[in-house]
């Protein structure tokens, strides 16, 4: 069997690595491809967006495809990839099937970015204001989707170890078909920390956040009216600088300047942002995945304070870079204990160097992504052997998405005469 030369990447939306973490990780996915000297296609039905990447200037092939079209049917034929990467499980229930038909022997690949469905669930109990159940994930809609499309793919590249127990332990998904693949970082040097600015030399709290992503909204909202009342009674001139992406009315509507709670907007740079500020704030009420902005901000060494939500899969045995706080008065305690006391604030950014360095090693993360599909690739028939349940989820879904896309292009012909 030939070696895997010829890479297609759909992506949801052409990726925006300044917007969001999901644009960061499929940047890096792309970094490790590109090293392997694999010719990358990126095909999205999605309209370009002002601040997406350039990925011709990286020599990357870009394509428009359209949902429901047979158009894609020709496409993919002609490409011919070794392996097809679905960004998200929504791009693989659109063309799986239609890669599938034309492409057999292509590696089928789905990044998930984070579980969809837990991320439903939480936000479910959320707004029931009840407490979160691992079990509520079974009942949700958007899990019996999401796993079908793991299933039927070869392999799921998996962000969060904590997600990865909830796949292998409440879906009971075989580990063939999952690997563990967090953020895959360059090593924070000795020299690189040294050149970080000191407490006495930073300033403010900082959150951060693309607020397309409801958790991002839903986290600004429950910093503005719980706990930053909090920390101002304490510190009543600390100032907060609130970043992130696609800015909607609704949360320009919280920018108080009196009352040091100031909406920035979009982050021109966010490695200089963080660098400067004392302390990240993150008071994630649900969600799923890896956080970038806490990325960040070990990143630049600066402490935060954040939920659990917020710390799970992000320091996995190690001493975390911060405070983790569930509760408005704990929160705002441990955020004004870290921004007031310089020997608290100091034993943190080392720590986040060490979460970087030991979790996210962009070196071992490469290695072992390649490797797997190396030997996916070898083994790709005795793979899918003893995949049954992906087997049968191809034959039935793959059935229903085919005629229901058909169906749906037939309509649109109607509706164009």
């Amino acid at each position: 069997m030939k070696s895997i030369r010829n890479i297609l990447i759909i992506g949801t939306v052409f990726p925006e690595p300044n917007s969001s973490a999901a644009g960061s990780r499929m940047m890096q996915i792309i970094k490790t491809f590109q090293n392997q000297k694999w010719d990358i296609t990126f095909a999205s039905a999605a309209a370009d967006s002002e601040f997406m990447v350039d990925l011709i200037s990286l020599g990357i092939d870009k394509v428009s495809i359209k949902l429901n079209d047979a158009s894609f049917d020709e496409f993919v034929k002609n490409l011919n990839p070794d392996l097809v990467l679905f960004d998200r499980f929504m791009t693989e229930e659109q063309f799986s099937w239609r890669v599938s038909e034309n492409c057999p022997d292509a590696i089928k690949v789905l990044d998930t970015e984070d579980l969809h469905c837990l991320r439903a669930a939480r936000q479910k109990a959320f707004k029931e204001k009840r407490e979160f159940l691992l079990e509520d994930i079974i009942l949700e809609d958007l899990a019996k989707r999401e796993i079908a499309s793991i299933l039927r793919c070869d392999l799921s590249l998996i962000i969060s170890s904590f997600e990865m127990r909830v796949l292998t332990q409440q879906f009971k998904i075989d580990g063939s078909l999952l690997l563990y693949l967090p953020f895959m970082l360059p090593q924070i040097s000795a020299e690189e920390q040294q050149k970080w600015l000191g407490f006495e030399a930073r300033e403010n709290f900082v959150s951060i956040g693309n607020f397309l992503h409801e958790p991002n909204y839903q986290a600004i909202i429950f910093l503005k009216n719980e706990i930053w009342p909090l920390i101002r009674k304490k510190l009543p001139e600390a100032q907060i600088h609130i970043y992130g992406a696609y800015t909607s009315e609704k949360v320009n509507q919280l920018h108080k300047p009196k009352e040091g709670f100031i909406v920035k907007g979009r982050a021109n740079d966010v490695k200089e942002i963080m660098g400067k500020a004392r302390v990240c704030l993150a008071p994630l009420v649900f969600g799923a995945g890896l956080k970038g902005k806490l990325i960040d901000a070990m990143l630049s060494g600066t402490p935060n304070v954040t939920t659990p939500i917020g710390a799970e899969g992000m320091h996995d045995g190690l001493p975390y870079c911060g405070f983790v706080a569930s509760q408005p008065k704990d929160f705002a305690d441990d955020a004004v204990k870290l921004y007031s006391n310089s020997s608290v604030w100091e034993k943190f950014p080392s720590r986040g160097a060490d979460i970087i360095n030991q979790n996210f090693n962009e070196i071992s993360e490469n290695k072992k992504l390649i490797d797997d599909l190396k030997d996916l690739k070898i083994n790709l028939v005795a793979h899918r052997k003893y995949n049954f349940l992906g087997s049968m989820l191809q034959y039935h879904t793959s059935n229903s998405f085919k005629y229901l896309s058909k169906w749906i292009e037939e309509k649109n012909k109607v509706v164009k005469e």
